[in-house]
C-alpha cells in the first residue's frame, strides 16, 4: 500500500507550528527559524504516533524553505536537520541541480541527509550514492526541444520588462529553467523583479503562452523562486521523488513554501 503523503505548506514569515499529525497541517518558516518550537513540534509528531526512524521520512524543499532563494542556509537550520535525523529519515527535494543545492546546503549535503533529490528527484541519491537519473533531452527529442528553446528565446526577446540580464534559459538534466530577467541578475535585481512580477504576472503570462503553443508535448510549468519557472514532463514535479521512498516508509511529510497550483 502506498504511503500517506502529508503536505505542510509554509506561509512566510509565519513561524507558529500547529500540531503535526495525520489530520493537521502546519504553517511556519524555517527561515525565521525557531528551532526549539519546531523540534518540539516534530518530536511530538514522532512520539505521539509511536513512529520509529525507519517508518517516517520528512522531505524538505530548499529555496524559500531551508534557505532564502539561492542563498546559503543558516547553520542553525542545517544543525536542526541533523537533530531531526535522530527521530525520522530526512530528505532534500530541490528544483535546482545538485551543484546549486550544495552551494546552499554545503558541499557535503548529499552525505548529510538520507535522501538527496536534485531537479525534483530526476537526479536521486540515497545515503550519498546515486540512485537514478532522467534526461529531458532523451524524453523530448532534439527536434521538439529545439522548437521549444527557439520559442522561449523569441518570447524573451520581445518581452518588455524594466531590465534584462543574461542566461534566460538554464538547461538542466531533467528540466528547463526559464528566467525572463535572466539568472545573471544581482540579488537586488531579483528582489525588484519578484515585486514587479507579483503585479504584472510576467511568469504566469509566459507559461500561458507556452501552454497554448506546446500543449501537445505533455509538459508541466512550475513557478519557483524569485525570477524563474521550470519546464518538465508531466509527473516530473517534486512528487517524482516519491517513487524512491513510498515503499519504504509508512508516512511521508513534505515541507515547502509554494504548494499551490503552477508552483513547485
Amino acid at each position: 500500500m502506498a504511503s500517506p503523503f502529508v503536505l505542510f505548506a509554509m506561509s512566510l514569515p509565519q513561524c507558529a507550528p500547529f500540531g503535526l499529525t495525520k489530520t493537521h497541517s502546519a504553517a511556519y518558516s524555517l527561515l525565521a527559524i525557531d528551532t526549539r518550537r519546531l523540534r518540539s513540534c516534530i518530536t511530538t509528531m514522532v512520539q505521539v504516533e509511536h513512529r520509529t526512524r525507519h517508518r517516517t521520512i520528512a522531505l524538505f524543499d530548499v529555496d524559500g524553505t531551508l534557505s532564502v532563494a539561492r542563498k546559503a542556509a543558516d547553520p542553525a537550520t542545517l544543525a536542526f536537520l541533523q537533530e531531526l535525523r535522530e527521530y525520522v529519515k530526512v530528505g532534500i527535494v530541490g528544483g535546482s541541480d545538485e551543484v546549486k543545492i550544495c552551494e546552499q546546503l554545503g558541499a557535503n549535503a548529499k552525505d548529510q541527509v538520507d535522501f538527496f533529490f536534485a531537479e525534483n528527484g530526476l537526479v536521486a541519491y540515497k545515503e550519498g550514492k546515486i540512485l537514478a537519473t532522467e534526461s529531458l533531452k532523451t524524453w523530448l527529442g532534439e527536434d521538439k526541444l529545439k522548437e521549444l528553446l527557439n520559442y522561449i528565446l523569441h518570447y524573451v526577446a520581445d518581452l518588455d520588462i524594466p531590465i534584462k540580464r543574461g542566461t534566460f534559459i538554464e538547461f538542466r538534466n531533467g528540466m528547463l529553467n526559464v528566467s525572463p530577467i535572466g539568472r545573471n541578475c544581482s540579488q537586488e535585481e531579483r528582489d525588484e523583479f519578484e515585486r514587479f512580477d507579483q503585479g504584472a504576472g510576467i511568469r504566469k503570462k509566459f507559461i500561458e503562452a507556452l501552454k497554448k503553443k506546446f500543449g501537445h508535448l505533455g509538459l508541466t510549468y512550475s513557478i519557483g523562486g524569485q525570477i524563474s519557472f521550470d519546464i518538465f514532463p508531466q509527473g516530473w514535479d517534486k512528487t517524482f521523488c516519491l517513487q524512491y521512498v513510498e515503499k519504504e516508509y509508512d508516512e511521508i511529510h513534505f515541507f515547502g513554501d509554494k504548494t499551490y497550483e503552477v508552483c513547485n
